[in-house]
């Protein structure tokens, strides 16, 4: 079996934990959950960050990574990124563009909202493309039927 540093989780504030598509995902033991700005973060050497753009695809070449995830609406993030920045050199990555949310999206600060897609989403994505065990991770996405069938084609 693959071993894998857990997956960091690093969740703003201010997210609404009733509509946060990763609540339920807390006692699971490959993901351990920080809260920005109040928490010192592990170093970060073994774990590649996930970002929307400006980075190489997420690939089975990462596999031995672990993930970090920025837990956010898109207002925030921009102050989130260099946080985390500080913890020195990062790994950066961004998923494949073709991948669509099933999240209906109120914002306008996402410079793609198909593409933005929820952190579940994009956690999903990126165990599917590290060969990771996928389940569970969405039984608590409310969107969960409409995100496979959308990306049906590339899961």
């Amino acid at each position: 079996m693959q071993s894998f540093p857990p997956t960091f989780i690093l969740r703003h504030r201010r997210e609404n934990l009733k509509k946060c598509s990763l609540s339920g995902l807390e006692k699971r033991e490959d993901m351990r959950f920080f809260s920005y700005p109040n928490s010192q973060l592990p170093p970060l050497s073994q774990h590649v960050l996930l970002v929307m753009e400006g980075a190489e695809e997420l690939s089975i070449n990462d596999q031995q990574y672990g993930i970090l995830l920025l837990d956010s609406t898109w207002r925030y993030l921009g102050k989130m990124v260099p946080f985390v920045e500080k913890s020195g050199s990062l790994i950066r990555r961004t998923l494949r563009s073709d991948f669509k949310t099933a999240y209906p999206r109120r914002q306008e600060d996402c410079v793609d909202p198909e593409r933005g897609l929820s952190s579940i989403e994009a956690l999903y994505v990126a165990y599917h493309l590290l060969g990771r065990n996928k389940e569970g991770l969405l039984d608590a996405y409310y969107w969960r039927d409409q995100f496979l069938e959308i990306n049906a084609h590339l899961l």
